[in-house]
């Protein structure tokens, strides 16, 4: 099946399709105007892809992060500063910027490491260096040292919790809703081995395993 997403200026056009041939012999024209074919755009902040890849969404999300975090490096390290109003301040910029959307994504491991690495370098200018008291050098916290000192869920912590909530929310909606009959429905043929990524339902049941509710969207 083939989607079509315009942009707000329709000039633009991308087709999600399983065949990645599918329509390039064919143009979009109407009137006077052409719709020029595209593989991603944003779409009210998120960015879409003809593959309906995560990946190219968390890249555009921690590129966003890494420039919030250059913008308020210097708060994050100040001396004059209390680590929970860091934290906190980091919360209200850094992780809301990486984590917009997050409800909706689904992660393999290698996206949940690099979120995983953003966050704690974050957190390792918030906590300083730790000076060792053998050698008397300093060093940078490791990701255990990180999680002892931050209180606060992960971000991976965050994503998993929200997931399961948003997930029990449309769980109750009943059949009558069109997001419900999207999370349980099964869909027809299979998958071709390129596209074996992980869903978000795999994510939600692999959240759903770890609490001991193994078998909550079955």
């Amino acid at each position: 099946m083939i989607g079509l997403e315009v942009y707000a200026d329709k000039t633009k056009h991308m087709v999600m399709s399983r065949d990645q041939n599918a329509g390039r012999s064919h143009s979009i024209k109407i009137h006077t105007i052409s719709f020029a074919r595209v593989e991603e755009f944003k779409y009210l902040g998120t960015t879409l892809t003809n593959q309906n890849s995560i990946q190219e969404e968390i890249k555009s999300r921690l590129k966003s992060g890494n420039a919030c975090y250059h913008f308020v490096q210097n708060f994050l390290s100040s001396s004059l500063l209390s680590n929970n109003i860091k934290i906190k301040r980091h919360r209200i910029t850094v992780f809301l910027v990486v984590s917009y959307g997050y409800k909706i994504w689904s992660l393999a491991l290698r996206e949940e490491r690099r979120l995983r690495v953003s966050e704690n370098r974050v957190l390792r200018r918030v906590f300083g260096p730790k000076r060792d008291e053998v050698t008397g050098e300093w060093r940078k916290l490791n990701s255990e040292a990180l999680n002892d000192l931050h209180s606060s869920p992960s971000i991976i912590g965050v994503i998993k919790s929200r997931r399961m909530r948003w997930a029990g929310h449309v769980a109750r909606m009943g059949n009558r809703r069109s997001a419900h009959r999207f999370l349980v429905r099964k869909p027809e043929g299979k998958r071709t081995l390129q596209r074996r990524g992980s869903r978000w339902k795999d994510n939600i049941q692999i959240d759903l395993q770890y609490v001991g509710w193994g078998h909550g969207l079955d």
